[in-house]
C-alpha cells in the first residue's frame, strides 16, 4: 500500500472511531432539542380532506371524489376525459384499475422512450398533505419507478381519504423507514422565468388528476 492511501486509510479510520464515540451523546442530543414547529394537526377528518382538495385545485389539479365500490368507473371516466388512448401503469396495480379499453404498458416492460410517447400515467400514492397540497410517491410496486410520473404529459393518481395527513412531520411519522426515494408532487409541473412567464411542464406532467378514495369511516358522506 503507498504512503498516500496509507495516510487516507489512517485518517478515514480515525473518523470512524471518533464517530462512533459520540453516537450515544449525539443521539441524546438531537432528542433534547426544543421543537416549537406544528408536529401534530388538529384538523378534523372532514376539514383536513377539504384543505387538500382545496390546495391541490389551487394549484391547478384536477381532483374528482369517489367510494371504493366507484373507483373503476371514475378511474375510466378521468382516462376517457383525456383523450388518450395509451397509458403507462406499475406492476403492482389492481387489475380491476385497468380497463380494457385502453392499451397499457406496464413498467417493467416499458423502456424510457415508449413512457415518452404514452398519452398518459396511473398510479397510487403513500400519503397526501393536506397543508401543502402535496401528493407523496415512495415508488412502491403500486407506484412506479420515478421516470414513470415524470416522462408522461398527463398524471392520474388514486388517493385513498385515509392516507392524507394534515401536516409535514405526520407524513415522516407514517414512514416505517427513511424511503430509499420520494417524490413531493405539489401540482402539476410549473415554473417561470426572470419574467414571471408560466411554463407548465417543464419537470413533469402538465396535467394532473387525482381520485381521492373515501375508505376513511370518518369521512364518509363528505
Amino acid at each position: 500500500m503507498s504512503a498516500h492511501l496509507s495516510s487516507r486509510q489512517s485518517i478515514l479510520d480515525r473518523i470512524r472511531v471518533a464517530v462512533r464515540s459520540n453516537d450515544q451523546q449525539l443521539t441524546s442530543d438531537y432528542a433534547q432539542i426544543e421543537r416549537q414547529y406544528v408536529r401534530i394537526g388538529k384538523m378534523e377528518d372532514q376539514a383536513r380532506i377539504a384543505l387538500l382538495i382545496e390546495r391541490l385545485r389551487e394549484y391547478d389539479a384536477e381532483v374528482v371524489e369517489t367510494s371504493i365500490e366507484g373507483l373503476p368507473a371514475i378511474i375510466e371516466a378521468q382516462l376517457s376525459s383525456s383523450g388518450g388512448r395509451t397509458f403507462a401503469a406499475p406492476d403492482g396495480l389492481p387489475a380491476e384499475w385497468l380497463s380494457g379499453e385502453f392499451v397499457w404498458k406496464l413498467d417493467s416492460q416499458t423502456s424510457d422512450v415508449d413512457l415518452e410517447g404514452a398519452d398518459g400515467v396511473m398510479t397510487a400514492a403513500f400519503c397526501g398533505i393536506a397543508d401543502s397540497g402535496t401528493i407523496v410517491l415512495h415508488h412502491s410496486a403500486t407506484e412506479g419507478r420515478r421516470a414513470l410520473t415524470l416522462l408522461p404529459d398527463w398524471h392520474l393518481c388514486v388517493l385513498r381519504s385515509s392516507q392524507v395527513v394534515e401536516t409535514l412531520p405526520e407524513y415522516f411519522d407514517r414512514c416505517p423507514l427513511a424511503p430509499t426515494l420520494a417524490t413531493f408532487v405539489s401540482g402539476p409541473s410549473a415554473t417561470a422565468d426572470i419574467e414571471m412567464t408560466r411554463i407548465k411542464g417543464v419537470h413533469g406532467p402538465r396535467f394532473l388528476h387525482v381520485i381521492l378514495v373515501r375508505d376513511h369511516d370518518a369521512v364518509t358522506g363528505l
